[in-house]
């Protein structure tokens, strides 16, 4: 993990696929799951999901609460 990956996952839009330009911190878990079990892309995009699907089955997503600036 980056310093910065955590401010990435409240930042960056998904770029494709069914949840196109849904924040990543926001996917639902069943669709971070199914990367997970397909496997995840070779990109920063992959990076990403992999670290919020591992904070989502462990339950962390509430640690990204604050950093999402007044939002949600």
């Amino acid at each position: 993990m980056q310093p910065d990956d955590l401010i990435k996952l409240v930042t960056t839009e998904m770029p494709f696929g069914k949840h196109k330009g849904t924040v990543i911190a926001d996917l639902p878990g069943n669709y971070l799951n199914w990367f997970a079990r397909e496997g995840f892309p070779k990109s920063e995009i992959g990076r990403l999901l992999a670290l919020m699907q591992e904070m989502d089955h462990n339950g962390l997503r509430e640690l990204l609460r604050p950093l999402r600036g007044g939002a949600r």
